[in-house]
């Protein structure tokens, strides 16, 4: 499934390195995949409080162990940091980032728009990225230097590209809960102010939100989608995905980071319109 074309640009050593773990990656999501449809919509799923008052269920934690599995198995070398598993140190300079289940509530409400993400970091740098919905059977998965493609059902890749609106104002803004802007750890002022601004400025504003939200950004029929608040895991296969796509990844300050505990994601022509309306 993987494009020839992967890891274009970069040395050739770490082109290959990162070859091959776009194809376990995408070998590893194939398998978990059929985990997270097993509990989607079934009488029997449990539903557990995590201590942060988030919800996880047996589906977020088996799906994770066979992506850990999976992934590790094939570079025992990698770090890795999962949702619902921690950290695991690692010396090959790689580190696996992943959510099993983005979109737990999502999920748990038998709602098809919860995804799979799996992320790959070399030395603090983003190399791939997939995002996955098993409900849907619609992937984008991504390679440092080769594009993104997305794949619906059985059919093959295809190159996922962003769109061309060039304002706010023609633009369809996406988010995963627009309550939480209220919530953030910064003031719920700002964040209420923020989230205002944006939607007065886009045309449409929808919460197709967690990683369908990215997705549609990747694949240019969204043109922004904003989280006030987002864990690394949240991040990391979203930033290389809407980056190899032709969009723009950052913070809220307009920084290329996954660890700043918000994000955003746009076709890059609004982007920077966008950060002058979260200032204010």
């Amino acid at each position: 499934m993987t494009p020839t074309n992967i890891g274009t640009g970069l040395d050739p050593l770490l082109s290959r390195e990162v070859s091959r773990r776009l194809e376990a990656a995408l070998a590893a999501v194939s398998q978990a995949a059929p985990t997270t449809l097993r509990w989607f919509n079934a009488s029997d799923l449990a539903v557990i409080e995590k201590s942060d008052h988030s919800p996880v269920t047996e589906a977020d934690r088996a799906a994770e162990a066979q992506l850990r599995s999976h992934l590790l198995n094939a570079f025992p070398q990698d770090a890795f940091l999962g949702e619902e598993t921690g950290a695991a140190a690692g010396t090959s300079g790689f580190e696996w980032v992943v959510d099993p289940i983005d979109g737990t509530k999502s999920f748990i409400r038998g709602v098809p728009l919860y995804a799979m993400l799996v992320g790959c970091r070399h030395e603090g740098r983003g190399v791939l990225g997939v995002i996955a919905m098993p409900a849907l059977a619609e992937m984008v998965y991504a390679g440092a230097g080769g594009g993104a493609w997305h794949v619906v059902g059985n059919n093959a890749p295809q190159p996922a590209r962003v769109s061309q609106r060039s304002r706010l104002a023609e633009s369809l803004l996406c988010s995963s809960d627009f309550n939480s802007f209220g919530r953030r750890p910064d003031g719920a002022t700002r964040g209420l102010e923020a989230r205002r601004r944006l939607e007065q400025a886009c045309l449409l504003t929808r919460t197709w939100g967690d990683g369908y939200g990215y997705l549609l950004v990747a694949t240019g029929r969204a043109d922004v989608m904003i989280d006030p608040i987002m864990n690394a895991w949240d991040a990391a296969a979203v930033e290389t995905v809407v980056t190899e796509a032709g969009g723009r990844f950052s913070d809220w300050q307009g920084r290329p980071r996954i660890d700043s505990g918000d994000g955003v994601a746009t076709n890059g022509l609004v982007h920077e319109e966008l950060l002058r309306l979260i200032d204010g």
